[in-house]
């Protein structure tokens, strides 16, 4: 399973990404849409760790992309801010499996990777 983390933090997203690898995954990291896109097209992933606020592009496009050309693939977001913080993200994005905050310690969000890629 191959899981793509689309983060602007360099850091951020290597922090998460080692906790993922350590569960045995394969992890890809984009830090915009573009790159996310780039990654979606040539790679098969199974689900993907999105920050809702990127620095370039839209995370709701990369949530949109993966739902029309990969509808199976689940969307765990993450934010610092309260923007979607009434749950309407679950309204807006079909694909959309948990919402969770930036705070969220790696280990937890491993897990949560782990709990929804085992889903399918």
């Amino acid at each position: 399973m191959t899981v793509l983390i689309v983060e602007s933090n360099p850091h951020l997203a290597g922090v998460w990404s080692r906790h993922i690898e350590r569960c045995g995954r394969r992890v890809m990291v984009a830090h915009s849409q573009e790159q996310a896109i780039n990654v979606l097209q040539r790679t098969p992933v199974s689900i993907i760790l999105l920050n809702v606020m990127l620095d370039e592009g839209s995370a709701i496009a990369v949530a949109d992309y993966t739902s029309y050309r990969f509808p199976k693939v689940k969307v765990l977001f993450v934010t610092a801010a309260n923007f979607f913080s009434d749950g309407s993200i679950f309204n807006h994005v079909a694909n959309a499996c948990a919402f969770m905050p930036v705070s969220t310690p790696p280990d937890d969000l491993a897990a949560m990777v782990e709990h929804y890629a085992a889903r399918d």
